[in-house]
């Protein structure tokens, strides 16, 4: 399989995260992961519905993986999206400029999502930054049970569909709360790039062995 070509779209601020350090921070974790959660490569393989040979890319650091490539691993694990790309050493203050942001992509450069708070054992919560492209849906599977997500949109207009409710359609400083263990996706209805803050929220036992 041929690795995706995140095209630049503007209004898409930010840029991919080094290829080398988040290649290099996804390997470490991967492999600490599949181990601690017993599971085999090609068990891994299947239940991701990633192609065995490209999850090896990922797993030994040679290919940086996409949005889509973290979300199907974290579900396949059983585990936080964050448990794949936090480093495991924190300082007791962080600063993320903005002019040095780091994102990670979807496959088809259209959705960019950044870590402001990646997930840590002792809070199980998580915090992005979400851009859409024009007119971008992004498709998200359903998440651990329990898992809660709250969303403001910072700019432009966004529909969120969730499960089988009715799409709710929101503008600048609208928030939503649902529970996202249920298929669901974001829909930019702008004309330009639109931005929301997701904060991700965890049932405190779904985790509990994942933790490391």
């Amino acid at each position: 399989m041929n690795r995706a070509r995140v095209r630049h779209i503007p209004g898409l601020e930010g840029r991919p995260a080094s290829r080398g350090a988040l290649a290099a921070v996804v390997a470490d974790r991967l492999k600490r992961l599949i181990g601690k959660k017993g599971r085999s490569f090609e068990r891994l393989a299947e239940l991701s519905g990633i192609d065995c040979k490209e999850l090896l890319r990922i797993e030994t650091g040679v290919e940086t993986p996409t949005l889509d490539h973290l979300w199907r691993i974290a579900n396949a694990l059983a585990i936080p999206l964050g448990s794949l790309i936090a480093a495991k050493e924190r300082l007791g203050v962080l600063v993320m400029r903005n002019d040095h942001a780091q994102t990670v992509a979807s496959r088809d450069g259209n959705c960019r999502t950044r870590p402001l708070f990646p997930y840590d054992s002792e809070r199980p919560v998580e915090f992005y930054e979400v851009t859409l492209a024009p007119g971008a849906v992004q498709h998200a599977e359903a998440h651990a049970p329990g898992t809660k997500e709250n969303i403001v949109v910072a700019r432009g207009r966004v529909e969120i569909a969730v499960g089988r409710e009715a799409p709710q359609r929101l503008t600048e400083g609208d928030a939503i709360d649902f529970l996202a263990d249920v298929p669901h996706s974001y829909r930019n209805l702008s004309e330009s790039a639109a931005t929301f803050y997701l904060v991700m929220s965890y049932d405190p036992d779904a985790f509990a062995e994942s933790a490391s």
